[in-house]
């Protein structure tokens, strides 16, 4: 049995508004992966440059550390579009981590980017983020939510997941 979890893809698939539901409903409690980037990732991502993997390497760990040092169940809300990333993530877990990948193909996620007001992150990353995304591969924990179906939906299927994990 785990309590963690990553709730992963590119920008726009709604880990923060899943996030957010799942803890709303006491499943789980939530951070958001936004809110453990250092200030020089948002300002890099804000003037639309592509964060590198020496960017993202601290701020993955502190993803990992944060799931480590809470106690119960809780989700992260974190891009992890590699398994590179994500092994960064489960080297500070003493635990198995499972991953939920909200996807959807990208023109769903690039209509839902160009509608977020207010969001740091420009729909003119997706692109680099499509590019870098490797899908979860044998032996990863976790499992793919289709985000083209309605919230309720994408709800239920995490629900289902965290509830069969949970135990």
């Amino acid at each position: 049995m785990s309590r963690c979890f990553v709730l992963m893809g590119v920008s726009g698939c709604g880990k923060t508004s899943v996030g957010q539901a799942l803890a709303a409903d006491g499943f789980v409690a939530f951070f958001d992966g936004d809110d453990l980037h250092p200030k020089e990732n948002i300002a890099k991502m804000t003037r639309g440059e592509p964060l590198d993997d020496a960017d993202r390497g601290p701020w993955l760990a502190k993803v990992g550390q944060t799931l480590a040092q809470h106690e119960g169940p809780i989700v992260v809300g974190c891009s992890a579009l590699k398994k590179q990333y994500r092994d960064i993530i489960r080297a500070e877990v003493e635990e198995d981590v499972h991953f939920l990948h909200l996807d959807a193909p990208k023109s769903v996620l690039v209509d839902r980017v160009a509608n977020r007001p207010g969001h740091f992150m420009p729909s003119s990353l997706l692109d680099s983020q499509f590019a870098a995304l490797e899908h979860l591969m044998p032996g990863e924990s976790g499992t793919r939510v289709d985000i083209s179906q309605s919230f309720e939906g994408v709800m239920r299927q995490s629900k289902a997941y965290l509830r069969d994990t949970l135990g």
